[in-house]
C-alpha cells in the first residue's frame, strides 16, 4: 500500500484517509509521546533506539538456546473495553509469554507488541503500553518495539487486540523440556490471580448475558466486583520459579492456560507417564465456582477451559516436594501439591 506524500511540517497534505478512519498525526504523537516511556524498560542487550523497522537485542553467548513465543490477550479486552480500563491487558500479555518460555527454563530478553485497532484512540493505546512497559520492567525484559494497526472496518467501534512475541534464553544444559519426568514425581501447583487470560468467552457468556451482571456489580462470592475480579491482571511466575530453579531440580513445567490441565500438562509428559490431577487438593476461587452454577457447566469441561485457581505446575522428585514447596512460600508463592505422575500412556486424569 501506498504512503501519502506529507507536507514540510510532517502533515498529511489532504484529509481523505483520515475521513476513511484513519489518523496518522494522532497515531504518531501518541508513539512519539510513549517512546521514552518504552526506552526505560530497555535492559543490558538492547541495541539502538525505538522506531527502527527490527528491534535488535545482542546474541546471549555460543550455548545458549534462544527461545520465543507468541500470545494474544483474547477477549478479556472485551471486559477492559466495558470497563474503560485499559491498564492491565498489557501486563497480562507480558506475563503470559514469560510464563509460557519460563516453562523450558529461560529467562525473557525482549518483547514485540501488536496493537490493532478500527480508530487509534490515543488514550486507550497509552494506557495498554503503560501497561505493557511496567510489566516489562518487573520481568526483567526489553519492550523492543512493535506494530500499531489503524484498520477501519475491522474492529467494532471502540476495540482493539493485543498481541505480542517474547524471546528468551536459557543455557542449553539447563533447558526442561518434561524429558525427565517420572513415575512417582510430584506436581506442585502454584496459585492464580483469577482467569489470567483465557476461558473469557464461556465467562462473559455466563456473568453478562446468563446471569445479567454488569462490570460494576458485586460478584456473588466476592468483595469484588466483576470488574476486578475478570480483568485480575495474570500473574507472573519468573520470579518465585527462577528462584525454586536455583535449588532444585526440576524435571518439567506447565503453564494452565487454554486447555486447562489436561492439554497443557500432557504437552509436556514424556511416553509412559500419565498425571492425576487431585482436584480437592486446592478450593477454586468464587469466580469459577460461579461460572461453573450459573451456566451448568461440566467440572470435565470446567478443567478443560479455567485454570480453577492453580496457573503453573512444577514437576519435582518427591524426595523434593518438602524444600519445593518451602521455597516457593518464601518467594512469596505459597503452593500446594496437586497431583501424582503415574505410568500410563500420556494421559491427565482430574480426579
Amino acid at each position: 500500500m501506498k504512503k501519502r506524500r506529507a507536507n514540510d511540517n510532517g502533515r498529511t497534505q489532504d484529509g481523505a484517509y483520515s475521513a476513511a478512519g484513519v489518523d496518522i498525526d494522532a497515531k504518531m504523537k501518541a508513539l512519539e509521546a510513549v517512546k521514552r516511556m518504552i526506552g526505560r524498560s530497555a535492559t543490558r542487550g538492547a541495541i539502538g533506539n525505538i522506531g527502527l523497522f527490527g528491534g535488535l537485542f545482542r546474541a546471549p553467548g555460543r550455548d545458549t538456546i534462544l527461545v520465543a513465543s507468541t500470545d494474544g490477550v483474547g477477549t478479556k479486552l472485551k471486559v477492559a473495553v466495558m470497563a474503560g480500563r485499559h491498564d492491565t491487558v498489557g501486563q497480562d500479555i507480558v506475563n503470559h509469554c514469560v510464563n509460557d518460555i519460563l516453562v523450558q527454563g529461560a529467562t525473557p530478553l525482549f518483547l514485540l507488541d501488536y496493537f490493532g485497532t478500527s480508530r487509534f484512540d490515543p488514550a486507550v493505546f497509552t494506557q495498554v503500553v503503560h501497561g505493557l512497559c511496567r510489566a516489562c520492567r518487573q520481568n526483567g525484559c526489553a519492550l523492543l518495539g512493535g506494530e500499531t494497526a489503524e484498520m477501519p472496518g475491522l474492529y467494532p467501534p471502540g476495540e482493539y487486540d493485543l498481541v505480542a512475541t517474547i524471546v528468551g534464553a536459557v543455557p542449553e544444559k539447563h533447558l526442561i523440556v518434561g524429558k525427565g519426568i517420572r513415575p512417582g514425581d510430584s506436581i506442585i501447583g502454584l496459585p492464580s490471580s483469577g482467569l489470567h487470560t483465557n476461558g473469557y468467552s464461556l465467562a462473559r457468556r455466563v456473568i453478562f448475558e446468563k446471569a445479567g451482571l454488569d462490570v460494576r456489580d458485586r460478584l456473588p462470592g466476592s468483595n469484588r466486583t466483576v470488574a476486578e475480579v475478570l480483568l485480575a491482571v495474570h500473574r507472573s511466575y519468573l520470579r518465585p520459579v527462577t528462584f525454586l530453579m536455583k535449588h532444585v531440580a526440576i524435571r518439567g513445567m506447565a503453564h494452565i492456560t487454554g486447555g486447562g490441565f489436561p492439554d497443557n500438562i500432557r504437552r509436556i509428559l514424556p511416553d509412559g507417564c500419565a498425571a492425576q490431577i487431585f482436584r480437592k487438593s486446592w478450593t477454586p476461587p468464587a469466580v469459577f465456582r460461579f461460572i461453573q452454577e450459573q451456566g451448568n457447566v461440566s467440572a470435565g469441561e470446567m478443567y478443560r477451559v479455567f485454570n480453577m485457581g492453580i496457573g503453573y505446575t512444577v514437576f519435582v522428585r518427591p524426595c523434593d516436594e518438602k524444600k519445593a514447596l518451602d521455597l516457593l512460600a518464601r518467594a512469596g508463592c505459597p503452593s500446594r501439591v496437586i497431583g501424582r505422575v503415574e505410568c500410563g500412556r500420556r494421559n491427565v486424569e482430574v480426579v
